[in-house]
């Protein structure tokens, strides 16, 4: 009777389980669901850096951007197309580089929208917005946004708590579009640049996006480069890559390459929060 240890590895089967593998990873990221990292602040207060979430790929059908690294060209075919709904957190690559921003989709094809002191109009009329008592933000730098500019506006909104920490608590709203949708951005800078825009209606096949943290995300509000980091205006729905679902967990920044690490960086409070809005208010056509 042989020893199996005197076999010979057939490297050749290794290697094909291992590309097989590979392709099955590749191929669930590119179908149905891929993991997201959070590295920027412009989705604060409902997104902080250093969460990390489930995005789906499947809700808007399939476009060049579903491929997992983008390496397809650009192009504006779709496969099983859908159109997002009012206040969808979604994937969406920019016209000028391939990387990946995620933002709230605001206004849909055919609609309007412009924006008065802060505020959306859409189709001709304000969209409600309510006071809302200021949410708790980490005072960690990397949690609002980067470099001493950004870091500057918030330092009137930093409280120390009664345990010692401190947060920021900046002017927060709830906004609720026309089909119920609701949640919270900050917004508490007054006057910036893109705090009013004239009206702008959104082609036929694309969206609106803007991020929940107002004064500081490169949305559809901003030019693409050379004249800006933002997404030039409404974007093509074959540049949105799916749909943000729940976080898993959040790390706050405090965390290195050792795994060990990683436990007394987590923010527990945070894991498995659902990314879809609520629904409250009256619904419009």
């Amino acid at each position: 009777m042989s020893d199996d240890k005197d076999r010979p590895v057939n490297w050749w089967a290794e290697l094909r389980g291992l590309a097989a593998m590979l392709l099955a990873v590749l191929a669930f990221h590119t179908f149905v669901a891929k993991p997201f990292y959070i590295p920027s602040a412009s989705m604060v207060p409902n997104l902080l850096v250093g969460d990390r979430l489930v995005v789906s790929k499947y809700p808007y059908g399939w476009s060049w951007v579903s491929a997992s690294f983008h390496i397809l060209p650009r192009d504006d075919w779709r496969v099983a197309p859908a159109t997002p709904e009012y206040g969808d957190v979604v994937i969406v690559v920019p016209p000028d580089r391939a990387e990946d921003y995620i933002k709230r989709v605001i206004g849909l094809p055919g609609d309007t929208v412009a924006m008065v002191g802060g505020r959306i109009i859409l189709n001709g009329q304000p969209v409600q917005q309510a006071i809302e008592p200021p949410v708790r933000i980490p005072a960690e730098n990397d949690n609002l946004c980067d470099g001493f500019e950004c870091l500057y506006y918030f330092e009137p909104y930093r409280v120390t708590l009664e345990d010692g920490t401190q947060v920021f608590e900046p002017p927060t709203y709830r906004e609720t579009l026309p089909n119920g949708a609701s949640y919270l951005i900050i917004d508490h800078v007054e006057d910036t640049p893109y705090d009013n825009f004239a009206p702008v209606t959104v082609p036929e096949g694309h969206v609106f996006l803007l991020g929940d943290n107002r004064d500081h995300s490169s949305d559809s509000r901003a030019p693409a480069r050379p004249l800006g980091q933002g997404l030039g205006g409404p974007v093509p729905l074959s540049s949105v890559g799916g749909r943000a679902e729940f976080i898993t967990f959040s790390l706050d920044g405090t965390s290195g390459y050792n795994p060990l690490t990683w436990w007394g960086a987590l923010r527990p409070d945070r894991a498995w929060r659902s990314l879809r809005p609520e629904l409250r208010g009256e619904r419009r056509p």
